[in-house]
């Protein structure tokens, strides 16, 4: 072990815990259906309550892409005897907090409270999740601003190109070739009682994942929420689709999205991945902080410190209920655009040939560990998340608890084999927005199957080339 290595190991063991541990939490199933969980984290006088409706976009039909969003920010614009303004300002005098988003397994919501105001907070939360009134003005309005801001996306080539990701890299049939948000063309099928019909379908007590978290008092809180949860219909369960093979590309395929007035290219360059649950998820972690998972990585030390092609460049992982991908992404001023590839090109090689060191697995470490409980378990939003996202995809709480033991446990050996298993294997695909005049002929050498598509076109579909 050198000098340097040894005093990394030292600090390490100085400031990294040993060990994670979720704190301890009690979960039951309701009569309809819904999973309600309970921690308390007395630490700070805040309740977190969160719900999540297992489907998401996964769930969406093509032509719908994007309901899953805006059905759940729609249901705060007016619930129960409220409409939008008087519950916006309800919140408000409560101090109070309401946050929605949707992802590829399931729609969110989530209120943070001071314990004191428990009963009106719950109450409004409540009202949002079972009584919400989807009226027809603020209907029109959020699917406007929705349709408008996925036009304007096409103004910034950093937010079309993960737009087109989707499309390009799942292809059509696939439940995740589609933005989470939708776009001009699938959000215009959209109906007020196309929201409706969507809320009485999925959002229903099967597909309840509700967690408490906080400074909670069990005795007072639990009756809450099963009233709560008793205010919407068991209905019935999403089924995962169990039989989705993940994409298959036999070869190289380059997409060229043209914006004749780009001054930079983006791009994607992406290879197969993993699921959420695969088992070479926790050295995959490792590998990717390395490779472009941080500031201090491999290409962004490349891209950005010792060439100055790019403002940053990054990469990350996929970790969904389907396999998804491993990306790298990046730009770069238009005529550099052919070098900026080559060279991310040549770092995922020395990745794949060369492998890291010992030092380097350390870093990873101690970084990963260094960050993992503020970002993750420090407040009582953070661990609600958590506590979710274990329940949707099945995992338990050794999923935290073991975490730091899974990464001392990943040797380097085993570690390289991983970054040779993974990055640079299988056909790259390349998605490139930008001028096509200025750069087409040169970036056709990196797939013969190449594409030019036009971003006035549309939307942000694909079709299958």
């Amino acid at each position: 072990m050198t000098l340097r290595l040894l005093t990394l190991a030292l600090a390490a063991a100085t400031l990294m815990p040993a060990q994670v541990k979720l704190p301890p939490f009690t979960k039951k199933t309701l009569p309809n259906g819904a999973t309600l969980i309970l921690l308390n984290k007395p630490d700070v006088p805040l309740i977190t309550v969160s719900a999540a409706f297992r489907g998401g976009a996964e769930a969406e039909p093509a032509n719908q892409a994007g309901i899953n969003a805006l059905t759940v920010e729609l249901m705060r614009r007016g619930a129960g005897a409220r409409n939008a303004e008087q519950f916006a300002e309800a919140l408000d005098a409560l101090g109070a907090t309401l946050n929605t988003g949707a992802d590829r397994q399931a729609a969110y919501a989530s209120t943070e409270f001071l314990a004191r105001t428990q009963n009106e907070a719950l109450a409004l939360f409540a009202d949002f999740l079972a009584r919400p009134a989807f009226p027809e003005d603020e209907f029109k309005k959020a699917l406007a601003q929705r349709i408008d801001a996925s036009r304007a996306a096409k103004d910034n080539p950093g937010q079309a190109i993960a737009s087109y990701y989707p499309s390009f890299y799942f292809g059509p049939g696939h439940p995740y070739a589609r933005p989470l948000s939708g776009d001009e063309v699938t959000l215009a099928n959209l109906t007020r009682q196309s929201l409706v019909d969507w809320h009485k379908r999925m959002f229903v007590g099967r597909n309840l994942i509700l967690v408490a978290a906080g400074a909670i008092d069990e005795a007072t809180l639990t009756p809450q929420l099963e009233k709560l949860a008793a205010a919407l219909p068991a209905g019935e369960a999403w089924q995962w689709k169990q039989k989705v093979a993940p994409p298959a590309h036999p070869e190289p395929r380059l997409l060229l999205v043209d914006k004749p007035d780009a001054t930079q290219t983006y791009f994607i360059i992406a290879m197969p991945g993993i699921d959420r649950t695969h088992p070479d998820r926790t050295r995959l972690e490792i590998v990717n902080t390395l490779f472009g998972g941080r500031f201090t990585s491999m290409l962004n030390d490349e891209l950005r410190v010792n060439s100055g092609l790019t403002y940053g460049a990054r990469s990350s992982v996929d970790e969904d209920r389907l396999t998804g991908a491993i990306t790298l992404s990046t730009f770069t001023p238009t005529e550099t655009t052919v070098k900026a590839i080559d060279l991310a090109l040549e770092v995922l090689n020395r990745l794949r040939t060369k492998g890291i060191d010992a030092e380097q697995l350390l870093s990873a470490r101690n970084y990963i560990k260094g960050g993992f409980p503020t970002s993750n378990l420090e407040t009582a939003d953070q661990v609600a998340r958590i506590l979710a996202e274990l329940e949707i995809f099945g995992l338990n709480k050794g999923e935290i608890d073991d975490y730091f033991s899974r990464l001392d446990a990943a040797t380097l050996e085993q570690v390289n084999a991983t970054a040779r298993k993974y990055y640079g294997t299988g056909p790259l695909q390349f998605l490139l927005v930008g001028n096509a005049e200025k750069i087409r002929q040169d970036v056709q050498k990196y797939a013969k199957k190449f594409k030019v598509q036009s971003i006035k076109d549309p939307g942000f579909s694909i079709p299958a080339f």
